[in-house]
């Protein structure tokens, strides 16, 4: 896990370095209404909390139509944290409009026995720039990795959240 942290870490480093057309820093914020889903044998169930998450990001132009967006979050639902480390897509749809998709990791901070620490899944969602500077979004994070160990075949837990809130771009 440290290898691939270590990974991603030098890849969104290296990518700042690329011949980009402009660089914003900007720190975002907001409300996550997150879920887990328990899927065995006997059926689905899913529980659902409502938390927060705080970070920042960068925003690194590539072209006129794409621009990359690696962010690092804080993420906090009840007694949950997680690390979240997507790396986003990002394409203007307007001048003030963007569309956003990509894959995001995720290092869960307090894992109980029997649960794995990594995590992993897709996001997508939307941004408005109100201002040059504020922006709102909405996104959906989608989880894939199965965050029990040694799971019998065709059981899993899996966290998906709905993430609603604001930033501001430096």
């Amino acid at each position: 896990m440290k290898k691939l942290f270590l990974s991603a870490a030098i890849a969104v480093l290296g990518l700042t370095n690329v011949n980009a057309q402009e660089v914003h820093f900007g720190l975002k914020g907001g409300a996550d209404f997150a879920s887990a889903r328990l899927k065995n044998d006997d059926g689905n169930l899913s529980t659902s909390k409502t938390g927060f998450y705080v970070g920042g990001f960068a925003e690194i132009g590539i072209s006129e139509s794409f621009i990359f967006q690696p962010e690092i979050l804080y993420v906090s639902i009840e007694d949950s944290d997680q690390i979240a480390i997507p790396l986003m897509a990002k394409f203007p749809v307007s001048e003030q409009f963007n569309v956003l998709v990509g894959p995001t990791l995720g290092f869960l901070l307090d894992t109980e026995e029997g649960s794995k620490s990594f995590n992993y899944g897709l996001e997508a969602g939307v941004a408005y720039d109100i201002t040059e500077n504020f922006l709102i979004e909405a996104r959906y994070n989608l989880g894939l990795a199965n965050l029990l160990e040694n799971a019998p075949s065709g059981t899993s837990v899996k966290l998906s959240g709905f993430f609603a809130g604001i930033g501001y771009k430096f």
